[in-house]
């Protein structure tokens, strides 16, 4: 009797067993859905399909860092080499420099005056202040995102420009007579209006740079799109005074007040010179900062106090103009 119990127990599991199967089946897949494989013969998995337990889970999946520090724009001036424009710029700047240098001996030999309207201190001073600023805006157009041929275009008439102001103002020196105002002989009166065209000239192509880097954040490291930025804006307001002094000489000029002309521009010429160099001070700090060890915001907070002490400089050279007028 026990013989047929197990046989008959044995072959009831035989039978009940792949119902029992199904029916658990079932029920996880209704639990689960489609993600359950199953294989309702009762055979392994074949060794080819997907272990679920030991694949990957998506999120550990590795991708590239992302640099997440604000101070990581495109700096394409760091490895770029300089265009051939530019190159001639920096020469031309150098020598516009080298220029002044040489005529600060000749005062030193020949004497004479360094104030008033025929002076040594024009072809020295314009010589040292245009040739740096011919150089830093070579320079510093290479952060401002402009097209290679725009940029191209601009920096060959501005370094024209630059020879064209030092060579009248140097002529008329040697010649023993004033460059700006001077009206008196046709020649003194062409090279007097070429210098005031020249001077119109850099107001467009400096204006245009300042606005460019205005319209596109321009490139470089922590501080230098602020320092750009500031560096036109107060640029422009020392072309503007720049302006307003060769309006004011020429209309006091033409109508017969000539010694008036030349002492028109007085209280001017301390708010165009500190106002002409800011882009050169301000982003050459920039790029000196970025070479230390030091934070980021540390970096942009010294670039905006400088920014802020050199605004404050113009605001007291524009007082001190407004006062002397």
């Amino acid at each position: 009797m026990t013989a047929v119990a197990e046989s008959l127990d044995y072959g009831v599991g035989l039978r009940l067993g792949p119902v029992i199967r199904r029916g658990v089946i079932a029920v996880l897949r209704r639990a689960y859905g489609d993600c359950l494989r199953t294989y309702d013969d009762g055979r392994a998995p074949p060794r080819d399909a997907p272990d679920m337990e030991n694949r990957p889970a998506a999120s550990t999946r590795t991708e590239p860092p992302r640099s997440s520090t604000p101070d990581s724009p495109p700096t394409a001036p760091t490895g770029r080499k300089p265009s051939p424009v530019e190159r001639l710029c920096y020469v031309i700047g150098a020598a516009l420099v080298v220029s002044g240098l040489l005529h600060l001996i000749v005062f030193a030999v020949d004497g004479g005056p360094w104030d008033g309207p025929v002076s040594w201190r024009k072809p020295v001073t314009f010589g040292l202040s245009f040739g740096l600023t011919l150089i830093a805006i070579c320079w510093v157009a290479s952060y401002v995102r402009l097209r290679a041929r725009t940029r191209t275009v601009l920096l060959a008439v501005f370094a024209a420009d630059c020879v064209l102001e030092v060579a009248g103002i140097t002529l008329q020196a040697w010649r023993g007579v004033p460059s700006h105002f001077n009206m008196e002989t046709p020649f003194n009166t062409a090279v007097s209006m070429s210098l005031a065209v020249g001077g119109g000239a850099l107001v467009v192509i400096l204006t245009a740079l300042a606005v460019a880097s205005f319209v596109r954040r321009p490139e470089g490291p922590a501080g230098m799109a602020l320092a750009l930025r500031a560096g036109f804006a107060i640029l422009v307001v020392g072309l503007l005074a720049g302006a307003a002094m060769i309006a004011r000489g020429v209309y006091l000029t033409r109508t017969g007040h000539q010694l008036a002309g030349y002492a028109s521009t007085a209280s001017l010429k301390p708010l165009h010179g500190v106002s002409l160099h800011a882009i050169l001070v301000l982003p050459v700090l920039a790029r000196v900062l970025a070479g230390t060890p030091w934070s980021v915001s540390t970096r942009r907070t010294l670039v905006r106090a400088a920014v802020g002490c050199y605004a404050v400089a113009v605001v007291g050279a524009l007082i001190w103009a407004v006062v002397a007028y």
